[in-house]
């Protein structure tokens, strides 16, 4: 085929919409979402329809020992560095037919398309399914592409445990997808992952395209401010060590602190906990979940420092003691800058209006960039609806993606420049 009439290749976008309705059956919830969490039987059957549609495509598979499943179409150069692209299969108890599965589904349509106009291209090109990305029923998310990336150890994987006491490790070999290939970095020209944005920018813009930056860093902290507990009715108010009174000016101090930061700038207080929690006790002490993001590091980092030094300054103020605990860390991610021009060029040869964006999310393509040029395509979902039953897409703006993801790839595979031999 031609360069020419490769430039007019495009996804079949009623078949991706009708493989994302069928595997939206798998784990189907009364409300219209899925439940298809990892390592569960649900998941096994994603996983095996995957498999079959890939085996159809005229891919081979292969497994790690982390349950990562890769679907490989051959190159004209054996050695090449392949390209690869995917997502997750796996969902949130109330999920919903998009988050994750889009990017699998929308690499194997490329791959697919490929496949019936007999089109070759220098590098391999893989899709992958990373294992429990969404962390909802093995603890901590990402796990699979962590494993990879070295961020995590098979042994630490393989014992994590769900709230039953059963663990990865036996729960990966029960469905059948423990495999044997070392679940290692694995060398590759690009790594492009197709994703619905879960947030509401693109939607709200009208625009069908995001190409993404980066991905925000974020830490989480858990807040303990400790007084002394009173009771409500005796104790006058100017005797109390009450922790809400720091409490509450931390919590909009704080908030100040990502307005200041805007755009991107974000502070979210998720759960809170007040012990000895009696309707009629001034509080003893108050545990606050605090999660602060932003894509620069600096920012970031500056953000911290002020969030510690505002606890430390409020609890002083009112004579409260304060303990912040670091829980977790998600660092800043810059993509590949040659991939993100790549997926702006395909978009715009398409005709595709697209934005820049970062994503606030956590993805796999946080731990893949960690060893391989990554970049990350994004469509809008509807109101920026995620983690929800009722997350929804527009079947138009899920084949534009996939065209994008179709070229970008088409691009990068081809040019083996960009595409060093692994022997």
């Amino acid at each position: 085929m031609s360069v020419t009439s490769q430039a007019d290749l495009r996804v079949d976008g009623a078949r991706l919409w009708a493989r994302l309705a069928e595997m939206a059956q798998i784990g189907a919830t009364v409300n219209g979402g899925c439940n298809r969490q990892a390592l569960t039987d649900l998941d096994r059957q994603g996983r095996d329809l995957f498999v079959r549609w890939a085996q159809e495509a005229g891919c081979t598979i292969s497994i790690d020992q982390v349950g990562n499943v890769f679907a490989r179409r051959g190159g004209t150069h054996a050695d090449a560095l392949p390209v690869m692209t995917g997502s997750h299969l796996d969902t949130q108890a109330t999920g919903g037919k998009f988050d994750g599965v889009y990017g699998v589904l929308a690499g194997l349509e490329v791959l697919q398309t490929l496949h019936e106009a007999s089109v070759e291209t220098v590098s391999p090109i893989e899709v992958v399914v990373w294992t429990n990305e969404e962390g909802c029923r093995f603890a901590p998310a990402m796990l699979g592409s962590g494993v990879v990336s070295g961020t995590y150890d098979l042994d630490f994987a393989y014992s994590r445990q769900d709230k039953d006491g059963l663990t990865f490790g036996d729960e990966l070999r029960r469905i059948g997808y423990l495999g044997t290939e070392a679940a290692a970095p694995r060398p590759a020209a690009a790594m492009f992952e197709a994703h619905i944005e879960q947030g509401p920018i693109l939607d709200r813009a009208g625009l069908p395209i995001g190409v993404v930056q980066g991905i925000q860093g974020a830490y989480w902290f858990d807040v303990t401010l400790t007084g002394a507990s009173a009771h409500a009715g005796p104790t006058p108010m100017d005797m109390r060590r009450d922790p809400w009174r720091a409490l509450t000016e931390i919590v909009q101090q704080t908030f100040a602190l990502a307005d200041e930061r805007a755009p991107w700038g974000r502070a979210t207080f998720g759960d809170i906990k007040a012990l000895p929690g009696a309707r009629n006790t001034v509080p003893e002490s108050l545990v606050l979940t605090v999660d602060i993001r932003h894509p620069e590091s600096d920012v970031l980092e500056a953000m911290v420092a002020d969030l510690r030094r505002l606890v430390a300054e409020r609890a002083a103020a009112h004579a409260i003691e304060a303990r912040i605990e670091q829980v977790w860390y998600m660092p800043p991610t810059r993509f590949d800058e040659g991939l993100v021009n790549t997926i702006a060029k395909c978009a715009a040869d398409l005709g595709l209006p697209a934005q820049e964006i970062v994503s606030g999310a956590g993805h796999d393509s946080l731990h893949t960039a960690q060893y391989a040029p990554t970049a990350m395509i994004f469509v809008p979902c509807d109101k920026g609806v995620s983690h929800n039953e009722s997350e929804a897409a527009k079947p138009e703006d899920l084949a534009a993606g996939a065209n994008v993801l179709l070229h970008a790839i088409l691009a990068t595979a081809n040019t083996i420049s960009n595409n060093k031999v692994t022997s």
